[in-house]
């Protein structure tokens, strides 16, 4: 019978937004309704714990509050030993995520408090918040009602019309804005630990150019083109066009030109390729600047190597009378005994 298909894991795969990457890892993501726990990347991705401590970490911050997260406690709800347990809940306590507090009782009974922070560096490095700006506050004569007593009441007179030429405008000049506050920036807060890789979006740094013979010889590129058009015959996934060679001929002659084998050029440039193999010119091109041999020693560097100062080491000898061993670049006597020889000889004379 055929390999049964899993339809829900199609099914789900083509409802993946975007076009599906061709290597790593592939995310389904199916939004949570209840029973789940957030989880900061600062803790799921640091650098500097392990993954039993993030594991740990994880399963103490979905704890409810007061649950024992003792190490025998942990030990009897998790597959890792006491051990594996007590170095995880170290390296979360020197990080900061985990702090255990004594605390003594009225009754002179002394427990610990295990205390769990999610984000650490919110406690290091609070967030300042921004000033609020006041706001105007109402006239007292709109805010507050006056009270006016009753009066008695009294026949208003009979009001005589008398014509008043129209009052004109006046312009009036707009109350100016209030002044406004400065408000400082949030101070930015201190990451909890140092970025090691670039993020994707950070620029590149250039690539560095083919090396070159400092001059092109026929001799060196007739070598360097019969090199690369030969390469496939011992390395298979090294097949290039006429275009590739060409352009990766001053690479191969530069490595020529520094005395460099061919056998020794081939290891170099197709030993331990990725797999599988994408771009093969790109590879060259990256190994041969890369791993660029030195140029060899001229005839003026080889001449000071010839001329500097040798050390020369005295032979050892053995005295004829006493068969001690001493230095000396002949054989002969000791100074002991030519001491003793020499005062034998006075005494003589």
């Amino acid at each position: 019978m055929d390999t049964q298909q899993n339809t829900a894991l199609t099914r789900a795969l083509a409802e993946v937004p975007g076009p599906l990457p061709t290597r790593g890892v592939i995310h389904i993501t199916i939004p949570h309704t209840d029973r789940f726990t957030i989880v900061g990347n600062h803790l799921a991705q640091h650098p500097d714990l392990s993954c039993t401590a993030v594991g740990i970490a994880v399963r103490i911050q979905s704890l409810p509050q007061g649950t024992e997260v003792g190490i025998k406690a942990l030990a009897a709800r998790c597959k890792e030993g006491e051990k594996r347990i007590a170095a995880a809940l170290r390296e979360l306590e020197a990080h900061g995520y985990l702090q255990r507090l004594r605390h003594r009782l009225p009754g002179k009974k002394v427990i610990t408090r295990t205390v769990f922070c999610n984000q650490p560096a919110a406690l290091l490095h609070p967030r300042s918040r921004p000033a609020v700006e006041a706001l105007p506050r109402p006239a007292a004569s709109a805010a507050v009602p006056v009270r006016v007593p009753a009066r008695a009441h009294v026949p208003a007179p009979v009001p005589v019309r008398v014509p008043v030429p129209a009052p004109t405008a006046v312009p009036t000049a707009a109350p100016p804005p209030p002044p406004e506050v400065p408000v400082a920036p949030p101070a930015p807060s201190a990451p909890l630990f140092e970025r090691r890789v670039p993020p994707p979006t950070a620029p590149k740094a250039p690539r560095r150019p083919l090396p070159q013979p400092s001059a092109l010889t026929p001799e060196l590129d007739r070598a360097a083109t019969a090199f690369l058009s030969d390469l496939h015959r011992h390395a298979p996934q090294f097949f290039l066009s006429e275009d590739d060679v060409r352009r990766l001929v001053p690479g191969v002659a530069a490595w020529l030109e520094r005395a460099a084998r061919p056998d020794a050029i081939r290891r170099a440039l197709t030993d331990d390729p990725p797999h599988p193999l994408r771009h093969p010119a790109k590879l060259l091109a990256h190994r041969l600047t890369e791993l660029l041999p030195p140029a060899p020693p001229g005839v003026d560097g080889l001449a000071a190597l010839a001329a500097r100062p040798r050390v020369v080491v005295t032979p050892f000898q053995t005295c004829d009378d006493c068969d001690r061993a001493f230095r000396s670049p002949t054989p002969g006597h000791c100074r002991d005994c030519r001491e003793t020889r020499a005062a034998y000889a006075r005494a003589a004379a």
